[in-house]
């Protein structure tokens, strides 16, 4: 009897699965996120409302089930001179599992689009891509590229905010969530009241900065 060979089946004799297993891709688009966040804060973001990485890989991995691999990769710039203050959120991004594409900030137009989008085709090339993520409100950049990847039958959700996600919201195939849905991402509340969410009663829209800051601007 040999107990130790591999005999290619499962429980009750099914044949157990082999081949490579179907993939579920998120790329993360840091630059457009953060000044997403940003803009809806009108300030930049404290601990408290910075997302936790965690939580969006646990997430994913809720989303890939048993069944599929999951794959996190967050896109980013490297402005000069900010490498020591970006070192500390890339090692805790790679030690949660995600992967880091990092590009130098060499101008203004210097973004990661195009690398996610790369990204996206390498790995629509290898055939086993189940569900795309995209973490982006760039309607110009990803809108059209998603839209085809639905019509080849991948599945496409955009996260993100829904003020600056117009172009998955508006879309007939394109799935939405809104971060703040996501269980454990946020440790606090957004402060998310604008025109398009006012209760009944009214809202304060605070300031997005000190009236004295005019003296600064003369």
């Amino acid at each position: 009897m040999n107990g130790g060979a591999n005999t290619g089946t499962g429980h009750y004799g099914k044949a157990a699965p082999t081949g490579p297993l179907e993939r579920v891709l998120l790329v993360w688009d840091a630059p457009n996120m953060d000044m997403s966040l940003g803009s809806l804060l009108g300030a930049r973001p404290t601990s408290a409302y910075r997302p936790r990485f965690d939580a969006v890989g646990r997430w994913l991995l809720d989303l890939a089930g048993v069944e599929a691999e999951a794959e996190a990769c967050v896109f980013t710039n490297v402005a000069p001179g900010s490498i020591e203050t970006i070192r500390p959120w890339v090692e805790a991004l790679r030690n949660v599992g995600f992967a880091v594409f990092a590009k130098p900030k060499t101008s203004e137009d210097s973004d990661v689009d195009d690398d996610m989008l790369a990204h996206i085709d390498l790995r629509t090339g290898e055939g086993r891509l189940r569900h795309v993520v995209v973490a982006s409100g760039d309607g110009r950049a990803f809108k059209d590229p998603l839209e085809k990847l639905v019509e080849g039958g991948t599945d496409v959700t955009v996260i993100g905010f829904r003020e600056y996600a117009g172009f998955a919201l508006s879309s007939e195939v394109i799935s939405f969530l809104d971060l703040e849905d996501m269980d454990g991402v946020f440790r606090e509340p957004l402060p998310r009241v604008s025109l398009d969410t006012l209760p009944d009663e009214g809202a304060w829209l605070p300031p997005f900065r000190s009236l004295r800051s005019l003296l600064e601007r003369r």
